[in-house]
Parts: structure tokens; C-alpha cells; sequence
């Protein structure tokens, strides 16, 4: 059996700006089409059908210009290959022991209709006896979830506040995004935090992280923002930062943190396009007050990833995770133009860098 596969690839690796425009010479982006051969699948690999994509900051890291790959955290994109991210897809053929068709399984896979991949490059098997909406595994219980738990449990050393005790004050930038709107409502509802305080982009998105748990979240656009929020700190100082985009947000935040607290390196979306907006101009509050800052990425914790799924999924059924909330999706599956369908794919996650972007995890619906 051969399908016709059609997919988003990498046609001109971006130094800063991404061009999103088509069928120019410096566009990004190109649409291809293959013809994946299922009787041609080797041992292990499957074919695959892409149901959802999920839409992240961080892929624009992996598909810059001139990286240093010996520091890349994850595999590159180069020119000509299809750009990828964590997916869900459904398992058409397969020559993989360990993967049945008809299973959805978790994987990082191309912006594309259908795929092979090697059983290596997959997570793990959606439990579908949960009857779970498929949309949570790439939300609140997914890859941006997992980040939000281990950056506060691992780099923010946080425990559960002991009844009757005051618990930590804890910022969180970036708060209504994927991972910080799960880091907002762990840090109040499980961790027990007496004050969770969100920067966000806008009054609206504040508005929406203070209904999610954060005690007040401020309007980084409000030029006030910064007395605003030492003013709400009312002379205390914050225990633990937890810092997803770097740059003037983070030098600012720096001279806000209690001394000997932490501070949780998780993202610096700031700088992704232009590496100059990430520079950090207030280093010397690590050094006088003896911060520790503490970088990581998700998949140095890939073993300890059923410790997270039990915490998360606790919260999502007693309520302290509003599942509900926790993604926005673009449905693109009723357009049957495939390219037509494919094109919409990097438009999707462009407004992940725009003041626009919704709340909570962008999902897009193939």
C-alpha cells in the first residue's frame, strides 16, 4: 500500500526573523510530497497518521541557523528536512512489536499528514481505556506539563507546604502559556504557595491566570508593571522564580528574588528570534544575594516521567489542574485541500511569538 505523504519542511534555516510568506527564495518554509511504501517499512518502524501537533517555543531553537550542535539539547532541523514536533498520531501499518495499528501513539514527528518513524523515536502508547480527550496528552498531561512540575520540583526544590505553615511566594513568568499556567496551579493547589505571582502580556491574559490560581498577575506592556508588583510584594521578596522567557523580564525579576532563592532557568523565548532581547542585565543580584539559578530540560527527567503522570493526573481529577483550560486548540481537519491544510501549520504556531497567542497549550487539530 502507498500513500501520498505531504509535509512542512525547512527550506531556508532562520539566523533571526522567521518568513512565513510562501514560494519566496528566503521563505522558511516549503511544502513537499513523498510516497510512503508500507510494504517497504523495516523491522521496528511504523506508519503513521498525524491526529494532532503540538505548538512550542522551543522548535525554534531547533531550527536555527549555524547552531552549535555539540550544545543542542534535541536533535537539529537543516534544510530539507520536514520540521517536527511532539505529536499525536494514529498507527496505520506497522512492523514494530512493541506498536499495534489502531494505537495513538506519542512521538516527536513531522508537520505532516502521514509519517514512518522508528519505534525508537516514540514515548509511549496512549492508554485509551482512560477515555481521556486526546488533546490532555499533549496539555496538562503532557510534555509542557511535565516541565512545569520537574522546574518546580527539581530546580525549585519545592515541597508541599505543611498544614497550618506559610508557604513560598513564587513568580512565574510567561504564565498564561503552556507551561506556566500548569506551573501557576501546581504551585498554589499542590504545592501549597501562599502568594503565586504571573507576568503576562496583556489584562486580559492576567485576568485569566488570576482565575486559574495566580493571587495577582501583572501586564508586562503596563509600563507601571514593575512598581505594580514590588508594591503587591509590600517589602517582602520572592522564594522562587520560575523564568520562561529570559531578557528584561528575567534582569528585572533578579532584583526581586529573597536572597539565597531560586530561580528556575526554563525558557527564554525572549531571545528565540533575536538573541540580543536575552541578554541579562542584572547578574550581579545572583552573585550578592546568593541566588541559585537552576537550568534543565524536560527529558533529563525521562525516567522519573511516571512520578510526574501520578502528581498531574491526581490534579486534573480532584480539580487543582483545570483540565479544561489547560489547551486551546485550532481545528484544521475539515479542510480537504491537504497542502492548503499544511500551510496554516506554521501560521498556527507563529502566534506562539506574538502578543495574540491564546492562553494555556496551543494544539492544532489535523
Amino acid at each position: 500500500m502507498s500513500i501520498k505523504a505531504t509535509s512542512v519542511v525547512l527550506k531556508n534555516a532562520p539566523l533571526k526573523d522567521v518568513n512565513y510568506e510562501w514560494d519566496q527564495s528566503d521563505s522558511t518554509f516549503e511544502i513537499k510530497t513523498q510516497n510512503l511504501d508500507a510494504s517497504t517499512l523495516k523491522d521496528g518502524e511504523v506508519l503513521a497518521k498525524i491526529l494532532y501537533i503540538s505548538n512550542d517555543p522551543t522548535q525554534r531553537t531547533w531550527m536555527q541557523k549555524d547552531q552549535d550542535v555539540s550544545r543542542a539539547y534535541a536533535p537539529p532541523i537543516r534544510d530539507g528536512d520536514a520540521v517536527s514536533s511532539l505529536a499525536l498520531a494514529e498507527v496505520v501499518h506497522s512492523k514494530s512489536s512493541k506498536y499495534k495499528v489502531g494505537e495513538i501513539i506519542n512521538a516527536r514527528l513531522a508537520w505532516a499528514d502521514y509519517v514512518i518513524t522508528d519505534e525508537s523515536n516514540i514515548f509511549n502508547a496512549i492508554d485509551k481505556s482512560q477515555q481521556l480527550p486526546l488533546e490532555f496528552y499533549l496539555s496538562c498531561l503532557g510534555m509542557t506539563s511535565l516541565t512545569a512540575y520537574f522546574g518546580l520540583v527539581d530546580a525549585g526544590k519545592l515541597k508541599p507546604t505543611p498544614e497550618g505553615e506559610k508557604g513560598p511566594i513564587i513568580a512565574i513568568s510567561a504564565a498564561s502559556g503552556a507551561t506556566g499556567s500548569i506551573a501557576v496551579q501546581l504551585a498554589k493547589n499542590v504545592f501549597g504557595a501562599s502568594k503565586v505571582i504571573g507576568i503576562s502580556g496583556s489584562e486580559e491574559k492576567a485576568k485569566w491566570v488570576e482565575s486559574i490560581g495566580a493571587d495577582k498577575c501583572f501586564n508586562y506592556h503596563d509600563p507601571n508593571y514593575k512598581q505594580q508588583l514590588a508594591d503587591y510584594l509590600q517589602g517582602e521578596f520572592i522564594d522562587v522564580y520560575f523564568d520562561n522567557v529570559g531578557g528584561e523580564i528575567l534582569s528585572f525579576l533578579l532584583t526581586k528574588v529573597k536572597k539565597f532563592g531560586r530561580v528556575i532557568a526554563c525558557g527564554s523565548i525572549a531571545g528565540y528570534n533575536d538573541k540580543s532581547k536575552s541578554y541579562v542585565t542584572s547578574w550581579t543580584e545572583i552573585i550578592v544575594q546568593s541566588l541559585r539559578v537552576q537550568g534543565f530540560i524536560v527529558t533529563n527527567y525521562s525516567d522519573r516521567f511516571p512520578e510526574a503522570f501520578q502528581v498531574l493526573g491526581d490534579a486534573v481529577k480532584s480539580g487543582k489542574i483545570n483540565a479544561g483550560d489547560s489547551y486551546h486548540l485550532e481545528d484544521i481537519s475539515n479542510e480537504t485541500n491537504v497542502e492548503l491544510k499544511l500551510k496554516q501549520i506554521p501560521q498556527i504556531w507563529k502566534q506562539l511569538f506574538g502578543d495574540s497567542k491564546p492562553n494555556a497549550k496551543l494544539i492544532t487539530k489535523l
